[in-house]
Parts: structure tokens; C-alpha cells; sequence
């Protein structure tokens, strides 16, 4: 079975509406928000973004410390072990296969669903190993990690490269 027929394109309709708005607002001296920016708890508190650089592999521990941090600021803890191990799989798949840097996002929307993309610089769809020593191999599972433990996963084509992301909702 080929990669495409394995893990076929899907595209959403919301991926760029995680994209707006800013990754936090300002506060004032006291810790209150300043007018005219976001309150505490909105969707736009609830956002973390970061870059890495090509070939940063150890970048990717950060992105699961951070993670954890901000699922756990964010009232959702229960969700850190899956979504750690599904963040970690496809950074290091665009930092390994692509020799290009990557822009992690996550984002908890207000029905508590978390949504993670990974955007890198090209536009090669992901696909499992084709070998027959695949089986043995100590790479090439990840896609297969993403698809059994989200509830939902994808890759967006973009003009700039792909985004692959994964949502998981709160058990």
C-alpha cells in the first residue's frame, strides 16, 4: 500500500482560523490586562508558537517542555503524555525530511479541543517506508502514532510548503 492510499490528504476549513491574532497581550505592572487586549482565558491566551531552525533536534525537547507547560496553565493536563508524543513525531519529521526549519502552533480552542500544526518549507506529502525491512526499522512510525492516537489529523498543502496537524479533544 502506497503512502497517499495509507495516509490520504485531509483538509479542514479551520486551520487558518488558528492563525489569527496575537500570541499574547500585554499587561500592565499589576498583571491586568491593558485595554484593548484580550482577557485571560480567551483563545488568544491559549496559543503557543514556536519556531525551530533547521536540523534543531534538540529544539524538539523544548517543544514538548513547552507544551506541557502551557496544557497544564491551560487547565488541560490530561491531555500532555498524547499530545507530547504527537508533537515530537511531527517536528522531527519536518526537521529530518524537509532540511528546512519548522513552525510549531497549538492551540486550545473554547470546547477544550487542542490543535497542533506543524508547518515546514515543502510541499512532499508525508508517507510510510516502502521497504520490506520497514518492519524492522527503528524509524518510520510516526504517521502511524499520529493516526491511531488523534482524533483527527491532516496535511494543508500551502504555497509556502505543508502544514501537518492533529487535534485531540479532552476525554
Amino acid at each position: 500500500m502506497d503512502g497517499q492510499s495509507r495516509f490520504p490528504r485531509q483538509r479542514t476549513s479551520s486551520g487558518d482560523a488558528y492563525r489569527s491574532g496575537a500570541v499574547q497581550g500585554p499587561t500592565g505592572g499589576t498583571g491586568t490586562t491593558l485595554p484593548g487586549t484580550p482577557a485571560p482565558g480567551c483563545a488568544v491566551h491559549r496559543r503557543l508558537h514556536l519556531t525551530l531552525d533547521p536540523a534543531d533536534l534538540v529544539g524538539v525537547g523544548a517543544v514538548r517542555r513547552r507544551l506541557r507547560t502551557a496544557l497544564s496553565h491551560w487547565g488541560v493536563p490530561e491531555l500532555s503524555d498524547t499530545a507530547e508524543l504527537l508533537s515530537s513525531e511531527l517536528v522531527t519529521n519536518a526537521l529530518l525530511h524537509t532540511g528546512k526549519g519548522a513552525v510549531f502552533d497549538a492551540v486550545l480552542g473554547s470546547d477544550h479541543r487542542l490543535r497542533v500544526e506543524v508547518q515546514d518549507g515543502t510541499s512532499r506529502l508525508p508517507g510510510r517506508r516502502r521497504d520490506p525491512e520497514a518492519e524492522y526499522a527503528t524509524s518510520g512510525r510516526g504517521l502511524l502514532l499520529v493516526e491511531a492516537l488523534a482524533d483527527s489529523w491532516g496535511v494543508q498543502l500551502r504555497g509556502d510548503g505543508k502544514v501537518t496537524w492533529f487535534e485531540l479533544a479532552t476525554p
